[in-house]
């Protein structure tokens, strides 16, 4: 079988980024959302992370304008699937939103369509348990920019197949990604391993070692990470942390896990890093100089 449809779900950071790729190298989308209004704005970002493309030389004019006639919008799920040959699920980090989701697309797709998730940690034999064709279930785990980023992590459910696999593997390659297949563990590899540092790196803050600048400029020049691990947590969002570290914590009960405090805190106080605009840093429109947040100062 080979896919030439794809329906991404959800148009937010991660969606119109997968949809944007999965469309630039000809893949007919169909991106959907519950509001319009997000629909219209994600179609905004693509268009400028094109023009983006094209000032760097990477693309052409008409690979953007095919590119954008590619994409279709949806906010009735139904009519989104209807010829789906793979489903991207890159809506919320919530269980309860992907059962919902993943119990709809099962009952709307085509026998054959793959139904997969961008889940960054949470468990893709329990999505799968919700459908009736869980060997056709998998996560393909895409990374923050996505037109930018090379990896995808391909996680195999417990009952997914070698055929679901080996499809997920050429779509990546087509999309010009690279596909590291990984087993179905709490965080998989990518956050089991990021996500502890990024806590670590809190930890530290919150006791006093060393202040926010301190600790980003330690691993920046003293690990050549290219972001500190206090900037790249409001990068990625801190609720967006703390939930996969909560995901980590129940999955293997071990307290290295546990979420620190100040951590918790600031989610709870609505401090959500960029896209809030204040985390550990400071964000302005316009101001791309890293400005450490007056609660650390």
């Amino acid at each position: 079988m080979g896919i030439k449809n794809i329906t991404v779900i959800g148009s937010g950071t991660m969606g119109n980024g997968i949809a944007h790729v999965c469309a630039q190298y000809g893949f007919q989308v169909a991106l959907v959302d519950i509001a319009q209004a997000a629909l219209d704005k994600a179609l905004i970002t693509v268009t400028k992370n094109l023009d983006r493309q094209i000032q760097k030389g990477s693309i052409t004019e008409d690979i953007k304008t095919q590119t954008l006639q590619n994409i279709k919008t949806f906010t009735v799920l139904k009519e989104g699937v209807t010829n789906a040959d793979l489903v991207i699920e890159a809506a919320s980090e919530n269980f309860n939103i992907k059962e919902k989701i993943f119990r709809e697309l099962d009952e709307l797709c085509a026998p054959h369509c793959i139904l997969a998730s961008n889940t960054s940690s949470i468990s893709i034999t329990k999505i799968g348990a919700c459908t009736k064709r869980a060997d056709k279930v998998i996560g393909m785990h895409f990374m923050n920019p996505v037109p930018l980023m090379k990896l995808v992590e391909v996680i195999r459910g417990y009952a997914t197949s070698n055929e679901t696999n080996n499809l997920v593997f050429e779509v990546s390659k087509k999309l010009q990604k690279i596909p590291v297949e990984v087993n179905d563990y709490p965080g998989f590899v990518a956050n089991r391993i990021l996500m502890p540092m990024i806590n670590e790196a809190i930890y530290t803050l919150f006791e006093g070692v060393a202040g926010v600048h301190e600790i980003d400029t330690v691993m920046k020049l003293g690990m050549a990470h290219p972001m500190g691990p206090l900037q790249l947590a409001d990068f990625i969002g801190l609720d967006v942390c703390l939930a996969i570290l909560k995901v980590l914590h129940d999955g293997f009960g071990n307290p290295k896990y546990a979420p620190c405090p100040l951590l918790v805190n600031m989610v709870t106080a609505g401090y959500l890093g960029a896209k809030s605009g204040e985390g550990f840093y400071k964000y302005e429109a316009g101001n791309k100089e890293l400005i450490v947040s007056s609660m650390f100062k």
